[in-house]
């Protein structure tokens, strides 16, 4: 039997980027699923609506610390991320894009709590020479630093869906992509489109179930998503 709960618990968990794209489905799952009586999410702006479950801290996210002794839930859920066209200078991207994650990882440490994921990106490496996958890769050593118990680190493709805010060369990639994921085949399966609510259902099921990989690509992904269906 491969879910790692040995009763019905009333569980909580954290949300950090629940006002973006797959963090807004990552909200509305986790709202709607019975396991869950406490969803806590962490923004820079409000999120626009009420629910009995959910508790909402709005603050300055690169100073994570000053929210610890409300950061206290079972699991923690990072889908943070920003881009160059939103953050251009150098030192703030990395405070967002690597500081917050790992920030947030310490406080689980600290606290206790046994389950992080976090959304990466396919091609992290911390050696690599592009800057976005090193800086991505850094990120990840980092967080397999604070040696949660249970962490998971998600690596999709281009994700698809429709956001708010406007990034025109997403946009052409997605719309390019939409044209060619058919072609991307065997080992280049990996490199096709994702969509946001698939990867917030992954999270969903990785959090509640074991599973052996701690960085895990699109193709793993979509793989983990179709269990929710079984």
């Amino acid at each position: 039997m491969e879910n790692v709960q040995s009763k019905v618990d009333k569980k909580s968990a954290i949300i950090l980027g629940a006002t973006g794209l797959t963090g807004g489905f990552l909200l509305q799952r986790l709202l709607h699923d019975k396991r869950y009586v406490k969803i806590i999410i962490f923004s820079r702006t409000a999120i626009g609506f009420s629910h009995p479950k959910l508790e909402e801290h709005v603050g300055d996210l690169l100073k994570l610390e000053t929210f610890k002794n409300h950061f206290l839930a079972d699991e923690v859920y990072c889908c943070i991320g920003t881009t160059k066209a939103k953050t251009p200078d150098a030192e703030m991207y990395r405070r967002i894009d690597f500081g917050i994650p790992v920030s947030a990882a310490k406080i689980c440490s600290i606290n206790g709590i046994g389950t992080f994921l976090v959304i990466s990106a396919m091609g992290a490496n911390a050696k690599s020479g592009v800057s976005y996958n090193r800086l991505k890769g850094e990120m990840e050593e980092a967080v397999l630093n604070c040696k949660i118990p249970k962490t998971h680190i998600l690596q999709p493709s281009l994700i698809g869906g429709k956001r708010e805010e406007k990034r025109m060369g997403e946009w052409v990639a997605k719309q390019f992509m939409k044209l060619f994921n058919f072609i991307l085949v065997g080992p280049l399966v990996k490199f096709r489109t994702i969509n946001p609510e698939v990867i917030a259902g992954a999270m969903v099921w990785l959090a509640n179930n074991n599973y052996e990989k701690a960085r895990i690509q699109t193709h793993e992904i979509k793989n983990i998503y179709q269990k929710l269906s079984n």
